[in-house]
C-alpha cells in the first residue's frame, strides 16, 4: 500500500512538471541547431549549439568553437546541412558569437524583457524528434551595459547543452546556456545582447576576428562599409577580402569603390580581362563616370609600370586616354596629375614638366609637384642648378607638419649634391633623409652610399661609423668589407684593415679586391714578400690596379 502511495505520488509530480511546460517552449526546439567548425586542413576543430535568431540565416552561438576556425556549418532540427559563411558579430568576454548560413531558417522569439529571479524557465537542448525541455529556476540576475541581462542558474547541465537557449514560459529565448566551474552553477548570457551585436569598420581589425578565417560580414552604415573594406583589403587575407568586395558589390552596385577592389583583385591575379570588365561595369554603373575613367587610369597605369605580365589590350595609351576622358567630364587638377604620371612614364619629359608647373598654380598645389619636374628636369639632362632649385622647391613647400613626406626629396637632393662634388652637403640631405625614415627601414647600401660621400668629404670618422653599419646590416657583402678595409687603410689603421681583409678573402675567396687589400695592408706593416704574393692573387682574378702596385712595390 506504502508502494501505491508513492507511486502516484511521483505521477503527480511529473504530470505537474508537464504541466508546466508550455507547448510554446518545446517550440523553441525547432530554431536549435548543432555547429561544428573545422581548421584549415579540413579536420575538425569543435563542437557546439546555438539558435536561429532570423529567417535569413541569422544565428547566435557561443563564441569558441570559431577561434582558429577555417569553415563552419550547422545542422537544424530537420537535419539540414547549412554552411557559416560570414561572422556578424562577436565579443570574447562573454563568449558569444553572431553569424549567418547559408539558408532559410526558423527563428525563436527574443525576450523583449528580462527573466526576475526566481522565475521559472527552460533549457531547451537540440534533438531531431523529440526534444526534452529541463526546467530552471532564475537564481540571479545581473544586468550589464544598462540594458542586458547576465543570468545565474541552480542547475545541472551536461557539457553538451553549452550554447543551447534558455527560454521563458512563452517561448521567449532569455539567454544562451553557458557553464561555469561547477554543474549545479549555470550562466547565460542576454540573448538580445548576443542578437544585438553588429560589425563596425574597425572590427576586421580586432583580434578576435583575426582568429577566424571565416570572411566578416561588412557594417550596416555605407560610409562604414566603404572603410571596411579598404581595412579588410589592408589586411592581407585575400579571401576575406574577396568575400568583403562581393558582399559590397551586392549592397552598393552603384559606388565606385567595390569595383575598383575587385578590378585591383583580378589585376594581382593577372586576370586583366576580368579587371577590364569590372571597370567598365562602373563606368556603366556609377553616377561619376569621370572619377570610374580616373580609377581605371591609375589601375591600368600601375599594371603596365610593375607588373610585367603581357595583356595587349592595356598600354600607357590606353592609361593616358583614361585619363584624359576623366578630365573632359570633370576638369579637377587630380585628373590632369595623372595625365601628367602617364606621359613621363612613356618619356614625354618635357610635356610632363609643364604639366606639373602648371599644376602648382591650382588647388593641387604640393611638394610633390616640384620633385616630379625635378625629375622630368634630371631625365632631360638640365643643369643640376635647375634640379636644385625644384628639389629646393619641394623641401620648401613641405608641410612642417608632415615632414616625413620630405625624405625622398631630401634623399634626391643628396644624389645630385654627390654630381656636383659638393659632398658635406650631400651628407646632410642623407643625414636628414635618414632622421625622417628612421633606422630600422634603410638598408646597408643607404649606409655605403654615405660612407662614399663623407670619404669624398673628408669626414672619415662619419665614415667609418656608416661602413661599419653596412657591415653589420648586411656581413656576407665582400663589396663593404673591402671598403671597410680600404677606409682603415686610408686613416692608418693597418691592423684593422689587415683583420677586415682577411675576413673579406675567406668570406669571398675569388674576390680580386679583397686580396689587394689584404697585400697593401701586409705591405704597410711590413710583411712585403706575403703581401705581393696576396696582390698577384688580386692580379690573377682580374684586379686592374694590382700590376702597378705590384711593380711599385717590388723595388
Amino acid at each position: 500500500m506504502k508502494r501505491i502511495v508513492t507511486i502516484i505520488i511521483v505521477l503527480i509530480a511529473v504530470c505537474g512538471a508537464l504541466k508546466a511546460q508550455p507547448a510554446a517552449v518545446k517550440n523553441v526546439a525547432k530554431s536549435v541547431f548543432t555547429l561544428t567548425t573545422f581548421k584549415e586542413d579540413g579536420s575538425l576543430l569543435a563542437s557546439g549549439h546555438g539558435v536561429f535568431v532570423g529567417t535569413d540565416g541569422e544565428a547566435i552561438s557561443n563564441l569558441a568553437p570559431f577561434i582558429g576556425a577555417a569553415r563552419a556549418v550547422v545542422i537544424d532540427a530537420r537535419g539540414n546541412k547549412m554552411d557559416v559563411t560570414r561572422m556578424l558579430g562577436a565579443n570574447s568576454i562573454y563568449d558569444v558569437a553572431k553569424f549567418k548560413v547559408d539558408g532559410k531558417t526558423t527563428p525563436a522569439p527574443l525576450a523583449s524583457s528580462a527573466a526576475k529571479a526566481g522565475a521559472q524557465v527552460w533549457l531547451v537542448p537540440y534533438s531531431v524528434k523529440s526534444p526534452s525541455p529541463k526546467s530552471a529556476t532564475v537564481r540571479n540576475v545581473e544586468t550589464f551595459m544598462d540594458k542586458y541581462s547576465y543570468y545565474i542558474f541552480t542547475l545541472d547541465a551536461s557539457d553538451n547543452t553549452v550554447a543551447c537557449p534558455f527560454v521563458n514560459a512563452g517561448g521567449e529565448v532569455i539567454g544562451l546556456m553557458q557553464p561555469s566551474t561547477t554543474n549545479s552553477d549555470i550562466h547565460a548570457t542576454d540573448a538580445r545582447y548576443v542578437a544585438d551585436l553588429k560589425m563596425s569598420a574597425l572590427s576586421a581589425n580586432e583580434d578576435v576576428f583575426r582568429k577566424i578565417s571565416i570572411p566578416t560580414a561588412l557594417p550596416d552604415d555605407r560610409e562604414q562599409a566603404v572603410l571596411a573594406l579598404m581595412i579588410i583589403g589592408q589586411n592581407g587575407d585575400s579571401l576575406k577580402h574577396a568575400a568583403a568586395v562581393d558582399d559590397f558589390l551586392k549592397a552598393y552596385p552603384a559606388l565606385l569603390d567595390g569595383y575598383v577592389a575587385k578590378a585591383q583583385i583580378a589585376v594581382r591575379a593577372n586576370k586583366f580581362d576580368d579587371a577590364a570588365k569590372s571597370m567598365e561595369k562602373a563606368i556603366s554603373s556609377v553616377a561619376n563616370k569621370d572619377d570610374a575613367h580616373f580609377n581605371y587610369s591609375k589601375i591600368i597605369y600601375d599594371k603596365e609600370l610593375y607588373n610585367p605580365a603581357p595583356y595587349s589590350s592595356w598600354s600607357l595609351d590606353k592609361a593616358l586616354d583614361e585619363a584624359e576622358k576623366a578630365y573632359s567630364i570633370n576638369p579637377l587638377p587630380v585628373y590632369r596629375h595623372q595625365q601628367a604620371l602617364v606621359k613621363f612614364s612613356k618619356g614625354e619629359y618635357r610635356q610632363a614638366y609643364d604639366m606639373f608647373m602648371a599644376l602648382t598654380a591650382t588647388s593641387l598645389h604640393n611638394s610633390e609637384l616640384y620633385y616630379e619636374a625635378a625629375r622630368c628636369k634630371q631625365m632631360m639632362k638640365a643643369p643640376n642648378t635647375e634640379v636644385l632649385a625644384l628639389l629646393d622647391s619641394a623641401v620648401n613647400n613641405t608641410d612642417t607638419l608632415r615632414i616625413v613626406e620630405a625624405a625622398p626629396y631630401f634623399l634626391a637632393r643628396a644624389d645630385v649634391y654627390v654630381e656636383e662634388g659638393n659632398y658635406r652637403q650631400a651628407v646632410f640631405d642623407y643625414t636628414r633623409y635618414e632622421l625622417l625614415k628612421g633606422r630600422r627601414q634603410l638598408g646597408a647600401d643607404f649606409y655605403y652610399v654615405r660612407e662614399q660621400a663623407e670619404v669624398k668629404g673628408k669626414l672619415f670618422k662619419q665614415a667609418l661609423i656608416d661602413i661599419n653599419m653596412a657591415v653589420m646590416l648586411a656581413p656576407k657583402e665582400p663589396l663593404y668589407w673591402a671598403e671597410k678595409a680600404s677606409l682603415e687603410l686610408r686613416v692608418n689603421m693597418i691592423d684593422e684593415a689587415m683583420k677586415t681583409a682577411q675576413h673579406c678573402v675567406e668570406l669571398a675567396p675569388d674576390y680580386a679586391d679583397g686580396y689587394l687589400l689584404l697585400g697593401l695592408a701586409q705591405v704597410q706593416k711590413g710583411n712585403k714578400a706575403e703581401g705581393l704574393e696576396n696582390m698577384k692573387k688580386a692580379q690573377e682574378l682580374g684586379n686592374e690596379q694590382a700590376e702597378k702596385l705590384i711593380e711599385k712595390y717590388s723595388k
